[in-house]
């Protein structure tokens, strides 16, 4: 994804590949317009070359069907980070069974964040961005509104946008500015 470095991908790759592509949306998004390129300028005889299964593949369904796809298509298929050799039988029952740990991996992984931020809020944890008035902000806010300022002005003021201010009064349960 965009917030990760592939520094260790590209490092991994460089010497090993004629030609680098970097993808930036996830595997499991399900537009991914390099890859979609890259695979519709592969002609036989070429190899497609990952670092790693999970950064190719969304599930062991794609993973597979990918495969034969570009066996069908005449395209070997090399995961760096595995050493598989999809061509032979043996090669691709490891992979097979790579890719429904690498899909078990993901899938855990999102139970356990789930698991935990759930935890967090139960505990009074407070998550995601934080709020841009604090509670000194808000009674300024409140008693400037009541006082018949205009929202826009408090909000500009506040250095906020006036939707936010109204969203941030809402959710102490007063009325929107």
């Amino acid at each position: 994804t965009q917030e990760q470095c592939p520094d260790r991908q590209v490092d991994g790759l460089r010497d090993r590949c004629d030609r680098l592509c970097l993808e930036i949306v996830s595997a499991v998004s399900p537009r991914r317009p390099v890859y979609d390129a890259v695979i519709a300028e592969l002609r036989p005889g070429d190899t497609l070359v990952v670092w790693d299964l999970d950064r190719a593949f969304r599930s062991v369904l794609d993973a597979v069907s990918q495969s034969e796809r570009l066996r069908a298509m005449g395209i070997e298929f090399e995961i760096v980070s595995l050493q598989i050799d999809t061509a032979t039988p043996a090669g691709m029952l490891v992979y097979t069974i790579m890719s429904a740990i690498a899909e078990f991996e993901r899938r855990l992984l999102a139970q356990r964040t789930r698991e935990g931020m759930a935890s967090a809020r139960r505990r009074g944890a407070r998550l995601g961005r934080p709020p841009k008035l604090d509670e000194g902000q808000l009674a300024e806010a409140r008693c400037r509104l009541l006082a018949c300022e205009a929202p826009a002005e408090v909000a500009r003021d506040l250095g906020v946008a006036r939707w936010t201010l109204a969203r941030s009064l809402r959710r102490q349960g007063l009325s929107s500015a």
